[in-house]
């Protein structure tokens, strides 16, 4: 492996219990590299590899900059207050239990007010997360909740997400260890979305005092993501270059200024019942008309950024068989809408429905085949679609950049007054989950 991977290696054996797991070091990482440079690199690695076959196993050290600690609390001191707040988030930085900016302090009191905030039991264990393994309880998210600014009413919201992250249809792991940049965006439903505070309209992603509730809620999501499922950055976290969204991305469906049924009745949860759904996403792209008035012409300028080749989650359904029942919907990406009020109208005068806009986005996204097929290995497309055997003698026809209309989701959001909406290229399925209705009541 190339040197930046060796810690995840380290830390990857550490938590499937084998510290020892040896490894061979290669100079440079074989992608993007041409036939004879590939060879250079292998032939430099294989006395290496034959050391690592060969040679009695030891303990590789521990992963770069992380020390597990067990201690049920810490101890900050300084002079003052203050200077006891400084040196509690200078530790916990260096320690990589922090997502970079500063931290609430978790005392003891403050967790109990937070856990205030549901009545299910400190102990009670909602999950468990990926890549480390990590026991989510309702304490341990608690905690979290605090460090990132939470209240006690943004919890029930908080541990459904968590729940989210640890359903298997989440696949966590690869989406968490990835050397891409998704990152998980939380959307909430129902009447969880008042209760926390939520920002439904302008400038709903933040910054500032009316997304304080979204964007404190989706960084404790971050701060789970890396103090429980120990998602650290450069360690397991091995994205390339890394991603604001990263930091918080919270959202709740403007639902009083839309058209249609709100994303969770239309995927079968009851009306008046909250619900928090949670995809990956890899980017944001601005989504601008103000001159479009029939839906036609709107949905041809909104496909136009499906077809992004850049995207990994781009025409990826023709390496595999996506659609699995054996893998619910983990393995089929998706790619979200998140439409203003004003976009949806022009759709809705014409009557139609979320299931329309997805389907004129399938039938609209489309990429020729040869061009589509260039970025992935012809063996898989060809083992996994024996049936599609035919395009490679028609490589101009054109085949759709996702596998199917439902991996369009369309989601009403942000300010009732502008043609602005935005488009996100995601990975994998979303998953949504119950708000406990009790909770919501305390």
């Amino acid at each position: 492996m190339a040197d930046d991977f060796i810690h995840d290696h380290q830390r990857s054996a550490e938590t499937a219990g084998i510290a020892t797991l040896p490894y061979a070091r290669i100079s440079d990482p074989l992608v993007s590299q041409g036939p004879e440079r590939v060879w250079s690199i292998v032939d430099g690695a294989i006395d290496d590899v034959v050391a690592a076959l060969t040679k009695a196993p030891t303990r590789n050290g521990g992963a770069h900059g992380i020390e597990l600690r067990t201690d049920p609390w810490f101890t900050f001191r300084g002079r003052d207050q203050l200077e006891a707040f400084k040196a509690m988030n200078a530790t916990l930085l260096e320690w990589q239990y922090s997502d970079g900016l500063p931290l609430i302090p978790a005392t003891k009191a403050e967790v109990e007010r937070m856990l205030a905030g549901t009545t299910r039991d400190r102990d009670e264990v909602i999950g468990v997360l990926e890549p480390g393994g990590g026991i989510a309880t309702v304490e341990k998210i608690a905690v979290n909740a605090v460090m990132a600014g939470c209240e006690p009413r943004h919890l029930p919201i908080l541990i459904a997400a968590v729940e989210c992250l640890a359903d298997h249809n989440m696949d966590l792991r690869e989406k968490a260890i990835s050397t891409g940049p998704a990152a998980p965006f939380i959307m909430v439903n129902g009447p969880a979305r008042k209760l926390a505070g939520l920002n439904t309209g302008i400038c709903m992603l933040g910054p500032g005092a009316p997304s304080h509730s979204n964007t404190v809620i989706g960084r404790a999501l971050r701060l789970c993501m890396m103090n429980i499922g120990h998602t650290y950055p450069a360690i397991s976290d091995m994205d390339t270059i890394g991603s604001p969204n990263k930091y918080s991305m919270c959202l709740a469906e403007n639902e009083e200024n839309s058209p249609w049924q709100p994303y969770h009745v239309l995927h079968g949860l009851p009306p008046g019942s909250s619900a928090v759904t949670v995809g990956f996403v890899y980017g944001l792209s601005d989504l601008t008309d103000y001159h479009s008035t029939d839906p036609e012409t709107a949905i041809r300028k909104f496909a136009t950024l499906t077809k992004h080749m850049g995207n990994t989650s781009t025409g990826f359904w023709l390496a595999g068989n996506r659609s699995d029942p054996r893998y619910g919907n983990r393995e089929q990406e998706h790619h979200y809408v998140f439409l203003a009020p004003q976009h949806a109208r022009v759709f809705a005068q014409s009557g139609w429905k979320q299931k329309d806009i997805s389907a004129g986005l399938y039938r609209e996204g489309r990429i020729p085949f040869g061009f589509l097929s260039s970025r992935l290995e012809h063996s898989a497309i060809r083992s996994a679609h024996p049936e599609l055997a035919w395009l490679w003698d028609s490589p101009d026809t054109l085949v759709p950049v996702l596998e199917s209309a439902e991996c369009f989701d369309v989601i009403v959001a942000g300010s009732p007054g502008s043609n602005r909406s935005s488009f996100s290229w995601g990975q994998g399925g979303p998953v949504t989950k119950h708000v406990r209705e009790e909770d919501l009541k305390l």
